[in-house]
C-alpha cells in the first residue's frame, strides 16, 4: 500500500494512471506537475510547504466541501481555484486509500473529452 508521504510515492501512482507524465514547468523544482499526455491538462500538483508533502487535486466542489469537513488536512487549494480544486497535506490522517480516489477523481475531472 502507498503510504504517500513523499513526493516519489505521489509521482509513482500518478504515472499508474494511463498516458499521463510529470512535469516540472516552474523555475521552481519543488512543484511537480503530473498531466494528461492528450490535452496537457494538471490533475495534481504535488509540492513542499510548511515541511510537509501537499497534493493539489482537482474535484466536483459538493465533493470538495465534503471532504474538507471530514479531513482537517484537506483544504481548499493552495495556489489554484478554491471551488473546484482542494489540497491534501500529506500528514498521514487522510487514509491513502482515500488520496488515491482523490487523485483519480482528479484525473477523470480534466481527462480528454471522448468524441461521440
Amino acid at each position: 500500500m502507498t503510504s504517500f508521504i513523499s513526493r516519489s510515492d505521489a509521482v509513482s501512482f500518478c504515472l499508474t494512471l494511463e498516458n499521463v507524465y510529470e512535469d516540472y514547468p516552474f523555475d521552481d523544482d519543488n512543484w511537480t506537475i503530473m498531466r494528461h499526455r492528450d490535452n496537457k491538462k494538471i490533475f495534481a500538483c504535488i509540492f513542499e510547504r510548511n515541511g510537509r508533502m501537499w497534493i493539489n487535486v482537482k474535484c466536483r466542489p459538493e465533493w470538495g466541501d465534503f471532504l474538507r469537513k471530514v479531513y482537517e488536512s484537506v483544504i481548499p487549494a493552495y495556489h489554484m481555484n478554491k471551488k473546484h480544486w482542494c489540497s491534501i497535506i500529506l500528514d498521514g490522517t487522510v487514509p491513502p486509500d482515500e488520496i488515491k480516489s482523490m487523485i483519480c477523481e482528479s484525473y477523470r475531472l480534466t481527462a480528454p473529452k471522448r468524441k461521440s
